[in-house]
């Protein structure tokens, strides 16, 4: 063998090893707090997922509390609730600050402030991106710890979870703090995957009502007044599609 060759050799084979290291650092490296139009996508990607309403007033907050399907964060002695429009959420919200608060007061010695929850479309921030999935109840923001370690073990571990893709993390600057948007089903997977048990986030237990479908009436329109999903009238009434006629008998799935 050559000099020559040897040496081409001995590059070429840098240069895999080189690729595979990048490769094995890329996703690690990728993760950060910075926020992109890219975790917007996913963020927006899950609420869609989901069947996610983004809700658009107040009034419609109040029926799908009424509705069983956001439910009341009443913090606890490791967190507590500040200047919040609608201290709700989606359950698996609640099930996610409890643990997470749980665990900042014994690594840090102190309570996890939320500062929002569910906020309906007319209560958006000026400074809001038009594409916040807070309307949809799966968000949360988190006021930023004046102590560097509180701060660093909290990023720590929201950019653990955003690896696992059961959240999106941004750290915000104006004001300082972290919006959260918790993927829901990936989450109660991931918390019952790691506690061998089926993590049931707290539900209420749904009902039905009979409703007469009106002239001019959509299917999105009655999920809209009785505060439910298209998914679960269509599966409570058998129907492949979302067409409806004028007269037809529906049963809509509705909590207690």
């Amino acid at each position: 063998m050559t000099p020559s060759t040897r040496t081409g050799r001995i590059l070429r084979s840098g240069t895999r090893a080189l690729a595979l290291l990048l490769l094995q650092t890329a996703p690690v490296a990728a993760q950060s707090l910075r926020g992109s139009p890219a975790s917007l996508d996913r963020q927006n990607d899950q609420a869609r997922g989901h069947d996610y309403t983004y809700l658009a007033s107040a009034a419609q907050v109040r029926r799908f509390i009424e509705s069983g399907y956001l439910v009341r964060l009443d913090g606890n002695p490791d967190y507590s609730l500040k200047a919040v429009s609608f201290p709700y959420a989606r359950p698996e919200v609640k099930m996610f600050v409890e643990r997470l608060a749980a665990q900042y007061r014994r690594a840090c010695g102190e309570e996890l402030v939320v500062t929002s929850l569910t906020r309906p479309l007319s209560r958006q921030p000026r400074n809001a991106s038009d594409r916040s999935v807070h309307p949809t109840g799966m968000a949360i923001d988190l006021r930023r710890s004046n102590s560097p370690a509180c701060r660093s073990w909290l990023e720590r571990v929201l950019l653990e979870l955003e690896g696992k893709r059961v959240l999106e993390a941004t750290r915000e600057r104006r004001p300082p703090h972290y919006h959260v948007a918790i993927f829901p089903r990936p989450y109660a997977s991931y918390v019952a995957q790691l506690t061998g048990t089926e993590a049931e986030p707290e539900r209420v237990a749904p009902g039905e009502v009979d409703h007469r479908v009106a002239r001019g009436e959509s299917l999105w329109v009655i999920a809209q007044r009785y505060g439910t999903t298209l998914d679960s009238i269509r599966q409570a009434n058998g129907l492949s599609s979302s067409r409806i006629y004028a007269g037809q008998l529906l049963r809509v799935p509705v909590a207690r």
